[in-house]
């Protein structure tokens, strides 16, 4: 009997192993391996293990080398409020013992989703305390404040708090609800980011074979900026070979857009395109992402086509009617009645100046300055989760184009204008500026 049961349990080891075993050399179903699902902004990563696990064996100095390997650049351009360096001081030695903030794993553990909270915070709501707990005798005005509401009072964010600098808060206390002059910013034109170009001298004509034309991709062609730069048919479909490329692959379009292909690559969109990815991934698809989509985008391909068209290259279309083919959240939804898509479309009548309407592009893939061929040019970021979370990261960069910061500050803190697209006023004030106002107003009478 006892042989029988050792063999029986032996097989049932060895079976398992087998199959575990062949799941990980096929390098399909990965998942299996996962001891829970990853956190909202990972889970289209969980084919793609070697992205985080870097060495089977390694510890967590191999996963924070992962962690800063994608979010690194984005941290050293939000001046880091608790970068490593903070905690690696030894005068900071004994608050290690209360969380080691040196890792990015202290605060966002993957495959954890029942103490998984917005922005994959796995701490609990009140962990300031343990380096904070003397704020309240510091600043009078904090006195009676709870340390959950850190963050979600519309104060501070742990890594970037440059919308919320007190300097800033207290120069931009008096600005009214609409700037004087509401206008988004233009992007760099074709001249700016390409040195050297010139419009071509005669009528573009395409050279693609005729059996391969279509009088629809000729003309969709004709109107695009692709022959307004002289970028012909062959430039795509023979860019990278001598033979006819039907589909053009995407490295075609990064060969000429490496900047806005970065964004795309670090966005939910892209991520899984990533070429630095140690496994290859197909595209997205709106049916595998956790929000609601349309029913007509299921097994919809996520590409740079997929918002621009594959041949008119189109920028306005892109900017609201891509959006809103696949997002059917109550917040996209809500854009088509917004007092943004009723100026959005008096710019596209002429009624406006350009730069007067609101986009879903406007906030979610918003102009930033960059450095190209040694000259600061204003471009747009294709990453739409650049400036998502937390919310407060579009008011440098968005919000405070058309809007005084006060009035933002109050509008991105209430839950029922984010649903309704800003239909309203703000019901609710959040008191950063206030506090900063008063505070500078003693420091001056010391």
């Amino acid at each position: 009997m006892k042989r029988a049961i050792w063999a029986l349990w032996l097989s049932t080891l060895l079976a398992l192993a087998g199959w575990y075993g062949y799941r990980l050399y096929a390098g399909d179903e990965l998942q299996a391996f996962n001891p829970g699902p990853l956190s909202a902004g990972h889970h289209q990563l969980e084919q793609a293990c070697g992205a985080c696990h870097l060495n089977p064996l390694g510890g967590g100095e191999v996963l924070q080398k992962a962690c800063v390997s994608c979010h690194g650049e984005e941290l050293k351009a939000a001046h880091d409020a608790h970068p490593q360096s903070k905690f690696s001081d030894p005068r900071n030695a004994d608050r290690l013992a209360h969380l080691d903030a040196r890792y990015c794993l202290a605060c966002h553990v993957e495959h954890a989703p029942e103490r998984t909270r917005e922005m994959a915070v796995t701490q609990p709501d009140d962990f300031c305390v343990h380096c904070h707990a003397r704020i309240a005798e510091e600043r009078p005005s904090h006195q009676g404040m709870a340390f959950a509401t850190c963050a979600s009072a519309g104060c501070h964010n742990y890594h970037d708090n440059r919308a919320l600098y007190e300097d800033f808060l207290v120069r931009s206390a008096d600005q009214p609800v609409f700037q004087a002059i509401a206008r988004i910013a233009a992007p760099a034109s074709l001249a700016d980011k390409h040195p050297g170009w010139q419009k071509p001298a005669a009528a573009p004509q395409a050279d693609a074979p005729l059996e391969r034309q279509t009088d629809a991709a000729v003309a969709d062609w004709l109107a695009s900026a692709h022959a307004e730069a002289g970028v012909n048919c062959s430039d795509c479909h023979q860019a990278q070979s001598a033979g006819w490329e039907a589909r053009p692959a995407l490295q075609v379009c990064q060969g000429c857009h490496a900047g806005e292909a970065q964004g795309f690559f670090a966005g939910k969109h892209g991520m899984r395109l990533n070429p630095a990815l140690p496994v290859k991934l197909t595209p997205m698809r709106p049916q595998w992402s956790q929000l609601p989509f349309t029913a007509e985008s299921a097994g919809h391909e996520l590409g740079c086509s997929s918002c621009h068209g594959a041949h008119r290259v189109e920028q306005r279309e892109a900017a609201v009617q891509a959006c809103l083919g696949c997002h059917a959240d109550e917040h996209s939804l809500a854009y088509q009645d917004s007092p943004h898509q009723q100026l959005w479309l008096a710019e596209q009548r002429g009624e406006l100046p350009p730069g007067s309407g609101v986009s879903c592009a406007s906030c979610h893939l918003p102009r930033e300055t960059a450095e190209v061929h040694g000259q600061s040019r204003r471009l747009v970021q294709h990453n739409q989760n650049a400036n998502l979370r937390p919310n407060e990261k579009m008011l440098r960069g968005v919000c405070l184009d058309c809007h005084g910061l006060p009035f933002a500050l109050d509008a991105l803190a209430d839950p029922r204008l984010l649903q309704n697209n800003f239909q309203g006023t703000p019901a609710q004030h959040v008191p950063s500026v206030d506090m900063a106002l008063e505070r500078a107003s003693s420091e001056l009478h010391r």
